[in-house]
């Protein structure tokens, strides 16, 4: 009962905290250790301590999962060689670099430890960086090369650590040390690949999106088991088995099996990531009694933890900037490539916060390893330091930098364009099915379609002062389905139709209520606004017509020749012509494209420029 109850308390904390956090702008990983720090020294509260196997078998692979999932493998590939160097090559000079540290402060630790120690501190961690990079709104490569970099280097922390344990024991030679790596790095590969091709092949057998769902919460935990039980990496098998089942979810799964999965795996990481911290949080008051107990003068303890914080900062920092000449995208600049920019590589380097692993891992070290409760203290003071000090200046070193965040209103005009084109390929198809229509479906489900891509192409509006088409629809039937919920509930207490058939009607109207998008597009708690936007690549119409500054008071003349109302207005940049949009009810821009085949027209909204090719659905 005890336990019960403290599991209860522990997730109402989680849920206070992460929503107390939102309210304050304050990122909840760290308002949540800080509660933990503070309860483990209150009377009554009962002490906590991580075991290894609760960690690296219980919570690692889920979070592992959930992040692979939904990382795209596209950007992973396209950022690969970033990944690699952070992922390996960082883990390894920072192992390395720390036992140096250590071992120079506390000579009476043996190498092996030492190396250990820095094995442990090495890995950034793959919720904190990312939270954080997200919520402060960082360029999506530094956010895709974050996110990838921890998904990958815990293999290779525990692949470190796990060769300098064996070695406190033995000598070990570099040929069984490269040996170990190449099972570990290999066999999680076909470890992981091995699940997705079985999971795959049941998933296209199936439809039942709650048998879907349950299936992938065993696949982290298969994939991790099989691939350890080889002495191979659980963590390169979970990884590599989230991306590509990720990646081929379209095709192998249900839409509906899709959603379902998404929302319950964003449940149970938001409520794992969250936990992880509160815990690491509640390990401080025992691990301090302990190294109070040690006898190890507190001078000599606070140096070591000080000095491995300032080598784990100090050492990727270092790492970082050389690699510059290595990260180099391919494409553009002196020899086909482009250096990342100084502000960008210091952010990636400044982004290095460790979690939950770094002080599981440290308790794997033995227990008759000299001064152990120093290096618990050591990855404790790792964790917690890096969290704060990075996490919170990070948002600051963004906006000295002038980093530019995502630009919503550049998203926003990437996510009409694709969902024209894919309804240009849509309605191809619809030409080439063979069927009866009596009743005018065709003609419905082409204006359902234009709704759904009028409402994407009104997001960019940004100076009307008119409510757009989907905003008033949105709102409308909102009100709609909230009087429909209301009689249902009425007739639902009335007791007079089956509970099964109002359970469904009430469903219906969730799903539809669920699909308005009214949302307009936020700009992250910010660094900079990007200025860039992207072109259209292979377009010669837009090549051939650029930018223009538009007319100063522009106005549809033909709507007020027919006394209609506007939207937004496009200005034709062969002729000058300017016509509404297609959300207006005459869509005077298209007809004048349609009469004149002119090609590029330009938003001729203030502070929009925009432009659109009708010939190859294209924008820039």
């Amino acid at each position: 009962m005890a336990n019960a109850l403290f599991v209860v308390v522990l997730v109402a904390c989680i849920l206070a905290g992460t929503a107390l956090a939102s309210r304050l702008r304050f990122p909840a990983p760290l308002l949540l250790i800080a509660v933990g720090v503070v309860a483990s020294f209150v009377p009554g509260v009962p002490e906590v301590q991580l075991e290894p196997d609760i960690v690296l078998l219980g919570l690692l692979p889920p979070l592992l999962y959930a992040a692979a999932v939904q990382t795209s493998l596209v950007d992973f590939k396209q950022n690969r060689r970033s990944i690699l160097l952070l992922s390996i090559g960082l883990v390894v000079f920072t192992a390395l670099g720390v036992g140096v540290v250590v071992h120079a402060l506390l000579p009476a630790i043996p190498w092996p430890a030492a190396i250990a120690i820095g094995a442990v501190v090495a890995p950034p961690d793959a919720v904190a960086a990312t939270a954080v990079a997200r919520r402060i709104g960082l360029p999506r490569r530094i956010v895709t090369i974050l996110e990838g970099e921890s998904l990958l280097n815990d293999a290779t922390a525990l692949v470190t650590l796990r060769t300098a344990i064996a070695a406190l024991g033995a000598s070990v030679t570099a040929l069984e040390i490269a040996g170990d790596f190449a099972l570990a790095a290999g066999g999680g590969v076909l470890v992981g690949f091995g699940t997705f091709v079985v999971v795959a092949w049941f998933r296209r057998r199936i439809t039942d999106p709650i048998l879907d769902t349950a299936v992938s919460f065993v696949v982290p935990f298969v994939a991790y088991l099989a691939a350890e039980s080889i002495h191979a990496s659980g963590v390169l098998a979970v990884v590599v088995a989230g991306l590509l089942l990720g990646h081929k979810a379209p095709l192998i799964q249900t839409a509906k099996s899709r959603v379902t999965e998404r929302t319950n795996w964003r449940t149970i990481a938001f409520l794992l990531e969250n936990t992880v911290f509160l815990l690491i949080g509640l390990q401080a008051q025992w691990i301090v009694a302990d190294v109070a107990r040690s006898g190890v003068p507190l001078a000599l303890v606070i140096g070591v933890c000080l000095a491995t914080l300032a080598a784990v900062i100090v050492l990727r920092l270092l790492w970082v900037f050389p690699a510059r000449f290595l990260l180099m995208k391919p494409g553009s600049g002196v020899g086909g490539r482009k250096r990342p920019p100084l502000g960008y590589t210091f952010i990636l380097g400044w982004a290095g916060m460790r979690g939950v692993v770094t002080l599981a891992a440290a308790f794997v070290i033995p227990e008759d390893t000299p001064y152990r409760e120093v290096l618990l203290l050591i990855a404790f003071t790792v964790v917690a330091g890096t969290l704060f000090i990075q996490g919170l200046s990070l948002p600051w070193f963004a906006r000295r930098f002038r980093v530019p965040s995502p630009d919503p209103m550049e998203d926003a005009l990437a996510r009409a364009t694709l969902l024209q084109q894919a309804s240009k390929a849509a309605e191809k198809r619809l030409a080439e099915l063979e069927f009866d229509d009596p009743h005018g479906i065709a003609d419905l489900i082409r204006q359902r379609s234009e709704q759904r891509n009028f409402a994407a192409w009104e997001r960019l509006g940004t100076t009307s002062e008119r409510e757009a088409p989907s905003e008033l629809y949105a709102r409308v039937r909102t009100e709609m389905l909230a009087a429909e919920r209301e009689r249902v509930l009425e007739i639902r207490d009335g007791g007079q139709v089956p509970s099964e058939v109002v359970a469904e009607v009430l469903a219906m109207l969730d799903l539809e209520e669920s699909m308005i998008d009214d949302s307009q597009p936020q700009r992250p708690e910010s660094v900079a606004p990007a200025t860039v936007h992207r072109t259209g690549e292979g377009c010669a119409d837009l090549d051939a017509y650029p930018a223009v500054v538009t007319a100063p008071d522009p106005v549809c003349q033909q709507c007020l020749d027919e006394g209609l109302v506007w939207v937004s207005l496009r200005q034709c940049l062969a002729c000058g012509n300017v016509g509404c949009c297609d959300s207006s009810p005459a869509r005077h821009a298209t007809a004048h494209f349609q009469d004149t085949t002119h090609p590029v027209m330009q938003s001729a909204e203030p502070g929009e420029n925009w432009r659109w090719c009708y010939v190859h659905h294209t924008t820039a």
